[in-house]
């Protein structure tokens, strides 16, 4: 099967400059945001199976891949306010939106404040609530944003001096297949060694400053497709099912595996939920 190109750009915009993804390519616009510590990477099989029929394009998000990283709060606002001064640059009216992680969270936010924009929106594997398994939170806010650094990395023994230390340690770091690949999509080779190309205090200060948004559920018009992996990891039953009350047009669905990457971990029972919800858009 014939693949679609994806052509790479940098959008230069008022605040930043953002590297995206774009298949350039005739049909509605697709937009695509990853996760904390992702990249425009990950989509690249979902970019695959869209590409014909849609025009999709995926971002990296500030302070993420070979995007600008700004001293910053990184809240949903802000990289918010980012995507929606990229749809200016493209001259985008309108898009679907799709989010996995921190990508859904602003796009929750897209959707509930930018509601002319977006046609429609999938919310993958992101509760709306404050997340309270990082207790690091109170003490990263007590310190300056010029300070910050993510809790989950910053002993990590960076730079990496040769590769195959790269990929053996982020191996050990991490649980799954899925997760060690998603890490390894953002090392890169300096003058000093291996680095990753997410910014550690962008990270932290996306920790430190997020909030829960359930206030803005009811404001989202759009049909919503909300997709948790198995088990309640990052969206507890609870959280589901509150998130699903106030969403007015919502289509939940649980995947059969319990990894994060709800995208990547079953991508033939994903594709097939993200087929009706786009049937029915």
């Amino acid at each position: 099967m014939r693949k679609t190109k994806v052509y790479r750009s940098i959008a230069h915009l008022k605040r930043l400059d953002m590297f995206y993804f774009d298949t350039k390519t005739d049909g509605p616009t697709i937009l695509c945001l990853h996760g904390r510590y992702g990249r425009a990477e990950t989509w690249f099989d979902f970019i695959q199976h869209y590409g014909k029929q849609f025009r999709v394009i995926a971002p990296d998000q500030r302070g993420h891949g070979l995007s600008s990283k700004p001293i910053a709060k990184y809240t949903a606002k802000e990289m918010a306010e980012d995507i929606i001064e990229l749809l200016d640059f493209l001259k985008v009216d309108s898009v679907i939106l799709v989010g996995h992680s921190m990508g859904g969270a602003v796009a929750g936010y897209l959707a509930a404040i930018y509601s002319k924009r977006i046609k429609a929106v999938a919310i993958l594997d992101k509760s709306a609530a404050a997340d309270p398994s990082l207790p690091e939170t109170e003490e990263l806010k007590k310190l300056s944003l010029d300070q910050l650094k993510d809790p989950l990395t910053k002993d990590w023994p960076l730079p990496f001096s040769s590769l195959s230390e790269a990929m053996d340690f982020i191996k050990q770091a991490t649980d799954s297949t899925l997760s060690y690949q998603y890490f390894m999509n953002s090392l890169i080779e300096t003058a000093a060694g291996y680095q990753m190309m997410f910014s550690s205090q962008a990270v932290a200060a996306n920790i430190a400053y997020y909030e829960d948004w359930f206030q803005l559920l009811p404001s989202i018009k759009c049909l919503v497709l909300l997709i948790r992996a198995k088990g309640n990891d990052a969206v507890s039953d609870e959280d589901f099912i509150n998130m699903q009350s106030l969403i007015q047009n919502c289509l939940p669905r649980e995947m059969s595996d319990p990894n994060h990457n709800v995208h990547l971990a079953n991508k033939e029972e994903f594709y097939k939920y993200f087929d009706e919800f786009l049937e029915r858009i």
